[in-house]
């Protein structure tokens, strides 16, 4: 047995405090250099700027009037919730499989540290990782990994991740400084991915559960937490056996320290996963329209307030909220309602058109190379033939291929060529349909389309068609605001002829639906009711084209009008969008108000950036406004009257309804615009291209392609007990308002005092 001596045991003893004292020095000397990036070599550190507010990408989102969100723009879908809108059960599964001492330490857990060192020695990989969950939010909210943070030592493999490490540490140790557990533990389920594009726990749950993060039940909880430690390998959809698995090892942990009872472990895991997944796409949810139309302009925003303000917010990352004028109410039902009606106007055009292609010229007969044409305008065609060449581009498009295709019974997988998917889309009608509250110009509802997936065009705001008939009341409000007319007075039916003193060199006489007259006197109540053309066609012979080109203006329609005769008759193309902020000003008294669809923007701590407010201007007065209102009436309420058959939809009985059906040449488009006390919408139906459309007044007049669709949704609107402010009534009539026109086909009793004007204006034919 050897024995120490006394002096070389004090050695000894003096050695290993000199080598601990060195390997300590050198540790502190390490971490300083990893702090301060020494000679470059470690690569750089979040600044205490960034330490204190620590941001990760957040989803922007918009958010309907009440409450309800609409969607979002995000590269990374996310969306921050706080410690009290979480699940205990979630809390309690994440500590328990994640970090079980995370009340305890300090950021570095040195019991863990110690059982990975052992698990290395040992070869057993099971023992755990090391890292806590401080040290994980410190990953994921900093990149820590990321280039951004890589110095010249950076470029080595092992000494990557131990540099990595040493920053996750350090910036750990700041961070439980600075933030209490709670704020941490945010941080973490704020910022960690679950998969398929799904981040934070609040969109995790709405995404694989469509619940809200409170109300996770444990086998739920359980779920999500698994998922953290390989969101692909445990990913649900792709590998369910998997994910159960983990599941059920995320509930043992649960049992193990305590958050379960043992007892319960078994019933737990027998159960199934329980899923309701729900992607939340640009292409689904409420107003997928009103949304893509919302980006253009929220970029736009961003981008100017940046430059006014000297900051960088972005649209996609920056967690704007963006609070819309939408009524997720009002948004479904008008959804409902016009996925309905045009499910049964669809049946009905193919059944119309049966094996022939609707693609027509004016006496009915198929247009020569209308698809051919259609190819070649195509973009994809155009970059194939640069590519290929001509002659291979057309091969391609002949090529068939599987691919989902849109119906309304769901999506079909079909096996078609480029051009076989072309013909197949053609044959579908269009529409679009927007609400508005003439009180305030307050947009409730908005419907660009069939099905935003495969019709990404916007019906409502890009798409300008003719109006028709609809385009009358600007004709009658500008006769009867310069005084030319009173809305007592008659005007003959029979025909009216355009030369060239009128602008027209060929000569123009319109005709009336069916080309009939009835050559009597008709009061402008029973002429806009009835929408006969030859009294709008003599109105605006009286007042002039540019006159209707004046107040239509100044109404609302910013498009480009021709100053033609043929106005009369709605030829100048115009958005759903414009009709229904012009007609708001006859519903809101002679006020124009301007659209409005976003109230407030905040930034992602509730700060308002940017309050709106509506903006009116009284471009006719009440009396005038209510005139209108009054004609427009005969539409419903008189017989004879276009819109009449809106009593079949229970929305007339104690309600007042103003109206006007529109209907283009060859019927290629159809039009409704309908208002109530307190709100005005319209709807357009159509085909793609204006040669393809019904070929019966019977079948594609506005009164049938496009009035349904309002009628369904007014009874939504109805219906709905909450929708209180939006209830049937009467409109608004000024107080010195009377009328008495004496039998106009109406029940009307009211009394009318005529504005003053000479004898010799406005000669009546």
């Amino acid at each position: 047995m050897i024995e120490l001596q006394p002096g070389k045991y004090r050695r000894s003893i003096i050695r290993l405090w000199e080598f601990a004292a060195i390997g300590l020095g050198l540790f502190i000397f390490y971490i300083f250099s990893v702090s301060v990036n020494l000679l470059w070599l470690f690569g750089g550190m979040p600044d205490l700027k960034t330490l204190e507010n620590p941001k990760s990408e957040l989803a922007s989102e918009l958010i309907s009037e009440d409450g309800k969100s609409l969607g979002k723009y995000f590269f990374e879908n996310r969306t921050p919730i706080e410690f009290d809108q979480i699940s205990p059960n979630l809390i309690e599964a994440l500590v328990a499989t994640e970090d079980a001492r995370f009340v305890n330490h300090s950021g570095i857990d040195p019991r863990s540290l110690a059982r990975v060192f052992k698990g290395v020695v040992s070869g057993n990989s099971s023992s755990g990782g090391g890292s806590t969950l401080t040290q994980q939010v410190a990953k994921n909210l900093f990149q820590t990994r990321s280039e951004k943070y890589e110095g010249i030592l950076g470029k080595i493999p092992l000494i990557r991740t131990v540099i990595a490490k040493t920053k996750e540490w350090i910036l750990s140790v700041v961070l439980e400084r600075k933030y209490t557990k709670r704020e941490i533990m945010m941080m973490y389920l704020n910022t960690v991915s679950f998969g398929n594009n799904t981040y934070g726990i609040k969109v995790a749950a709405k995404t694989y559960f469509d619940k809200d993060a409170w109300d996770l039940n444990v086998n739920e909880a359980a779920l999500l937490v698994g998922m953290l430690q390989n969101p692909t390998l445990y990913n649900p959809l792709r590998f369910p056996t998997n994910a159960l698995n983990r599941r059920n090892t995320v509930l043992a942990q649960m049992v193990k320290y305590n958050y379960l009872p043992e007892e319960k472990l078994e019933t737990l895991k027998e159960k199934s996963l329980g899923m309701k997944f729900t992607v939340d796409g640009h292409n689904t949810g409420l107003a997928p329209y009103f949304r893509e139309s919302m980006r253009g302009y929220m970029k736009a925003w961003v981008k100017q307030f940046n430059e006014e303000n000297g900051t960088d917010l972005d649209l996609y990352t920056s967690g704007l909220r963006i609070y819309t004028t939408i009524d997720s109410r009002m948004q479904k039902y008008q959804e409902d309602a016009l996925n309905e009606h045009m499910r049964t106007q669809q049946k009905l055009f193919d059944a119309h058109w049966k094996d022939r292609n609707p693609w027509a010229n004016p006496e009915g007969k198929e247009i020569p190379g209308f698809i051919e044409k259609a190819v070649r305008a195509l973009p994809y065609f155009n970059v194939l033939k640069k590519e290929v060449g001509e002659k291979e581009a057309w091969k391609v498009m002949r090529r068939p291929y599987k691919m989902k295709v849109f119906s309304y019974d769901g999506e079909k997988e079909m096996t078609m060529s480029p051009i076989d998917s072309l013909r197949y889309y053609k044959r579908f009608l269009h529409a679009g349909m927007m609400s508005m509250d003439p009180r305030n110009g307050q947009i409730k509802a908005w419907v660009g389309g069939v099905n935003f997936k495969y019709f990404k065009y916007d019906h409502v705001k890009q798409g300008a068609r003719q109006p028709g008939s609809t385009f009358k009341p600007f004709v009658y409000v500008s006769a009867l605001d310069k005084n030319f007319l009173t809305p007592c007075d008659r005007i003959m039916d029979a025909p009216v002829h355009f030369g060239l003193s009128d602008g027209v060199p060929g000569g123009w006489t319109p005709h009336n639906s069916g080309n009939k007259f009835s050559y009597r006197p008709l009061s402008l109540r029973q002429a806009l009711g009835k929408s006969v053309n030859s009294v709008s066609a003599n109105i605006i012979k009286m007042v002039k084209p540019n006159t209707v080109v004046e107040y239509a203006h100044k109404l609302g329609i910013t498009s480009k009008l021709n100053p033609k005769p043929s106005l009369c008759l709605g030829i100048s193309s115009v958005t759903v969008f414009e009709m229904v902020n012009a007609y708001c000003a006859f519903a809101n008294g002679g006020h124009r108000t301007e659209a409005m669809s976003i109230l407030r923007i905040e930034d992602r701590n509730g700060n308002v950036l940017q309050q709106f407010y509506q903006k009116q201007n009284q471009e006719l007065s009440e009396n005038m406004a209510y005139s209108m209102l009054y004609l427009m009436r005969g539409a419903v309420e008189d017989p004879g009257g276009t819109a009449s058959r809106l009593r079949t939809y229970g929305v007339t009985e104690g309600n007042e309804i103003a109206a006007k059906t529109g209907t283009s040449q060859n019927y290629s488009d159809g039009w409704f615009m309908g208002m109530t006390q307190h709100l005005v919408s319209g709807i357009w139906v159509g085909g793609e291209d204006m040669s393809i459309h019904f070929r019966t007044m019977q079948l594609g007049q506005g009164g049938h392609v496009a009035m349904p669709a309002w009628g369904l949704y007014m009874k939504k609107v109805y219906d709905d007990p909450t929708l209180v402010q939006y209830k049937k009534g009467a409109f608004n009539k000024p107080e010195n308002f009377v009328l008495n026109c004496g039998n106009v086909a109406s029940d009307s009793t009211d009394t009318y005092i005529p504005p003053s004007r000479s004898d010799d204006e406005g000669a009546l034919f």
